[in-house]
């Protein structure tokens, strides 16, 4: 999910499968439902994303200057057997001392025979202005980047702009299987378990991708870590001036929320979280203990606290809240997990230190939702199925998209809980359902999560970080 960049109460949606819609949101308390034609695609990418448990449309970027220029990015997954300009050069390559030969086939298909790619496309010729298209031709204007993939999991694949620098970021997973045997996110040869910073606007003519060494049409900033650190490979970055919070899926026992900096280490696979690391196989070798410099996670949580009985989780991460919905919970970080068991806030003290602190928050439906919100037997939890990821309007509202359909946070007195800041004009319902978490007050008190399911289950958008 992203904010039309018109800054209107519009936003783009897209799906696993390949789909982007553009969408409208009503007013929170208004009672409506989000504004969506799913018959009608902002854009159809379907015959060229490759669509699996892993796989599919990971994210949606606009250009800052998308209002003038109409450039958009989309990234993505695709399959080189079932077409043909999916192909490109393979993750695993003798400049990072890997051979595609060794590695086994996985579910049937090849070692980079899946690929991940970002491609450019344009909102212009479509309409008098790029901001008022409602539909654009899912024809590539620029292939800014594409990578075979060694295995069918872990990556990644959100895309960002970098609102100081204008640069295009890109998140990569280790590549797969258990335990990243490859070694691949310590190998500073490989973009695999990496964060990468493009330039996609100063793009060198006259000569090949090939002789300039890279993975597509896009430049090297000049103060990536690469600068400094000649064993890196220039794309690699991690970043620098702002604050950047990454939620990194763990293997067996932990997740995390990552501070990211400049050229930042975050352990893996020598560490999972804070604790060493020892993969049950690796043919790629070993990193030790003492030949980095780690950065360990700001917060965190152990499996079993979300899927006791199945001891797995898997960390889909949010945004700094910055709406006056709830303003208790202004400036906090929100999270949670694929299993939707938990949603966490994460706090800074003092600010801008980096030190925070993480609290499971109480969530339930909220009154008046336009469609029928349910609950988890014996909890208030809103019943979610699986949590794929958070979004954001232009007015700072967060919405989680979830395998049951797309949420937003609500005012705290929708769900009867209390802010001593909350300007309540309109009371909440009386009689509430008994289903429905009823009468807590909080001194510090958490969000209202969860009002309106606004848009079907068919809508998701898989943006958690593997491994970074």
């Amino acid at each position: 999910m992203v904010a039309h960049p018109d800054g209107s109460n519009r936003v783009f949606l897209a799906n696993q499968q390949g789909k982007i819609w553009l969408a409208t949101v009503p007013a929170e308390g208004s009672g409506e439902t989000l504004g969506i034609d799913v018959s009608n695609p902002f854009l159809d990418l379907t015959d060229e994303v490759y669509y699996d448990t892993e796989l599919g449309m990971m994210g949606i970027a606009f250009h800052p200057n998308f209002q003038q220029n109409g450039r958009f990015f989309a990234s993505f997954n695709c399959d080189k057997v079932k077409w043909p300009e999916c192909s490109g050069r393979c993750s695993c390559n003798s400049h990072m001392g890997c051979d595609p030969s060794k590695l086994p086939s996985e579910n049937g298909a090849q070692p980079c025979q899946y690929h991940s790619i970002i491609a450019e496309f344009s909102a212009n010729g479509t309409s008098s202005q790029p901001s008022q298209a409602t539909s654009v031709q899912p024809q590539e204007v620029r292939r800014i980047f594409t990578m075979g993939l060694p295995f069918a999991a872990h990556h990644g694949g959100q895309i960002l702009f970098g609102p100081e620098d204008g640069y295009l970021y890109f998140m990569m997973g280790d590549g797969g299987s258990i335990g990243d045997p490859y070694n691949f996110s310590q190998n500073k040869k490989s973009l695999l378990g990496k964060i990468m910073r493009l330039d996609i606007d100063n793009i060198p003519s006259g000569q090949t991708i090939t002789d300039r060494g890279l993975w597509g049409n896009y430049s090297v900033p000049v103060d990536n870590p690469f600068s400094e650190d000649e064993g890196l490979e220039p794309e690699i970055w991690a970043l620098g001036p702002s604050y950047f919070l990454c939620a990194d899926v763990g293997q067996d026992e932990y997740e995390e929320v990552d501070l990211i900096t400049k050229g930042g280490n975050y352990g893996w696979r020598v560490y999972e979280g804070p604790s060493l690391y020892y993969p049950p196989t690796a043919p790629g070798g070993n990193t030790s203990a003492s030949s980095i410099n780690p950065i360990f996670p700001v917060m965190g949580y152990n499996h079993s606290e979300v899927n006791n009985g199945e001891g797995s989780a898997s960390i889909t991460g949010g945004h700094f809240y910055r709406s006056t919905t709830d303003p208790c919970m202004h400036g906090r970080y929100l999270f949670s997990d694929l299993y939707a068991g938990a949603i966490w806030a994460g706090t800074e003290n003092p600010e801008d230190s980096g030190n925070f602190t993480s609290t499971k928050l109480p969530a339930s439906c909220a009154h008046g939702a336009p469609i029928p919100c349910t609950t988890v037997a014996g909890s208030s939890f809103p019943s979610l199925g699986f949590i794929f990821s958070f979004g954001q309007d232009n007015r700072k509202d967060m919405f989680i998209l979830a395998s049951s359909g797309v949420y937003r946070i609500a005012r705290p007195s929708r769900c009867n809980y209390f802010c001593s800041v909350e300007n309540v004009t309109t009371p909440p319902p009386s009689s509430p359902s008994p289903s429905h978490s009823a009468g807590k007050r909080f001194s510090k008190p958490p969000t209202a999560v969860l009002l309106n399911i606004l848009i079907s289950a068919s809508l998701m958008l898989l943006l958690y970080f593997q491994h970074i």
